[in-house]
């Protein structure tokens, strides 16, 4: 964010608040800067907090070029139990034993996931399908196919251990659900995880270090 730069003509790097949707900020941001050129360069969840890239004025024809950029996230997931979401937005299912679980289990179940996989996105997700989104159906109960997609996670590493929760920071490409990775390393230890903390700590070359708090955002 350059200070010489024009109000209106900006990028703006914004810690999204828990329980936010990146339409949530982008709103927010459009009523206290009075301004209808506006966007986000890459949705977080609204269980999610972290680095939202938001293009005003000229600069919205840049986001396209945001897209494709590396990611970063940290985060918890919990052993033992799953929810349709992947994540605490839904219920969750019966605990599952976890006592047999080693450091060494999780750390192998992530290494599976790491390099070019493909990915099936969560049931709950933004992915528009007949012109709605993917989400809309699943919480109406109603049965949708979604295609897996070829997705790059070039690190998974699991940073802390302490059962049944377990930290981690991954680097992937644009496109990766954190949730259906933690899905997914549950299915291959065998006792099932969701997703409880995730917060994105980097995009491309900008840093949540370097965001500010919706409440900082003035003229």
């Amino acid at each position: 964010m350059n200070s010489g730069e024009p109000v209106l003509d900006k990028i703006w790097l914004i810690n999204k608040p828990y329980n936010w949707t990146s339409f949530d900020v982008v709103n927010k941001l459009r009523s206290v800067l009075k301004i209808k050129k506006i966007g986000h360069t890459g949705t977080l969840d609204p269980l999610a907090t972290g680095l939202l890239i938001i293009c005003t004025g000229k600069l919205t024809k840049q986001i396209e070029s945001f897209m494709g950029f590396e990611k970063e996230y940290t985060g918890i997931f919990v052993l033992g139990q799953t929810s349709p979401s992947h994540d605490l937005e839904t219920e969750l299912s019966e605990k599952s034993d976890v006592s047999h679980v080693t450091e060494e289990m999780i750390q192998e179940a992530a290494n599976q996931l790491t390099g070019k996989i493909h990915q099936l996105p969560p049931l709950h997700s933004a992915i528009k399908i007949g012109g709605k989104r993917a989400y809309s159906y699943a919480r109406k109960g109603k049965e949708i196919n979604l295609s897996p997609r070829l997705v790059e996670v070039s690190e998974f590493t699991i940073t802390k251990v302490s059962l049944p929760q377990i930290e981690f920071k991954i680097v992937c490409s644009k496109g990766t659900y954190i949730r259906s990775l933690v899905r997914d390393i549950g299915q291959i230890i065998g006792v099932g995880a969701y997703l409880s903390q995730l917060c994105r700590t980097r995009i491309g070359s900008y840093r949540l270090e370097d965001s500010i708090q919706i409440e900082e955002v003035t003229l």
